[in-house]
């Protein structure tokens, strides 16, 4: 005879795996044999999901302001301001709990942010910034993965620049070599290398109806605060404090508000899509 087993987050979670975008067949298959049989007709209402758990990450701080805007702007600043918005958003919602890499203008060097994203087992981790180019023209939101090398010259150069935070830390946290980096990506799961992309794919999605976006907004390069390896991570840059009309624009609470509520609904839309996933595999 056949039985239905129900495979709950819970059991998943228990077992050491972390669901973050979509889990092989065979190991949920593997699981269900250690489940409860279901019955196959039960009245008994599903358990309520637990919050899913998401680690923001307000780019700089303290010592290090980041890229400053041509009316003075920190970018500091405008990070941790987006990411109190976007984390009342999500926790209105009731379907999430978010922490924060820091609450208040202090300095974190970049591989102690993706400790804490692994040290609260993160669900996702949303590293967000509006760094600055050498060419004041350029402007329109971007979204970044991990990869062992730049897509392109531009990304390149943001990459130098926020992985170069760690200038500011003390000698134990200075920056990895790009032979360590490479090393370090390649090591980076499939699931997390799925999920980051598919949560990039659906910030894309919907910043693009709210905000200008750079063209070919979604790229990738060696960021070190990505390389947490079973966690599907993305920077995004919001805005580029070099131009003129980005930075007035992150200066305004109202955007910021339209910013966090895009980045709600990717956010929304990832976890729909990974519960998807979880019922077809299962």
């Amino acid at each position: 005879m056949t039985r239905n087993y129900t495979v709950s987050r819970r059991l998943l979670l228990g077992a050491g795996v972390k669901a973050t975008f979509l889990l092989p067949t065979t190991l949920i298959a593997g699981l269900a044999a250690a489940a409860t049989p279901a019955p196959r007709h039960s009245r008994r209402a599903p358990a309520a999901r637990p919050p899913r758990l998401v680690v923001l990450d307000p780019g700089h701080g303290g010592k290090d302001p980041g890229a400053i805007g041509i009316s003075g702007t920190y970018e500091k600043h405008v990070a941790l301001a987006t990411a109190f918005e976007l984390k009342r958003q999500l926790e209105a919602s009731g379907q999430y709990h978010v922490e924060l890499t820091r609450a208040r203008d202090i300095f974190i060097p970049l591989e102690h942010r993706v400790e804490i994203a692994e040290r609260h087992r993160a669900m996702l981790f949303v590293s967000m910034h509006a760094d600055a180019l050498s060419d004041p023209r350029v402007r329109g939101a971007s979204i970044y993965t991990l990869g062992a090398h730049a897509s392109d010259a531009q990304t390149r150069e943001l990459a130098r620049r926020e992985n170069s935070a760690d200038r500011f830390a003390g000698p134990d946290f200075q920056g990895t070599s790009p032979e360590v980096a490479e090393i370090l990506a390649s090591l980076v799961q499939h699931e997390t290398r799925v999920g980051s992309a598919r949560l990039a794919h659906d910030l894309v999605g919907a910043l693009g109806p709210r905000v200008p976006l750079l063209s070919n907004p979604t790229r990738h390069a060696g960021f070190v605060v990505l390389k947490a390896a079973d966690i599907p991570s993305v920077l995004v840059e919001m805005g580029f404090m070099s131009n003129r009309q980005d930075e007035a624009a992150l200066r305004r609470p109202a955007h910021r508000v339209q910013v966090a509520q895009a980045m709600k609904h990717a956010v929304d839309a990832y976890f729909a899509a990974a519960d998807q996933g979880l019922r077809v595999a299962g």
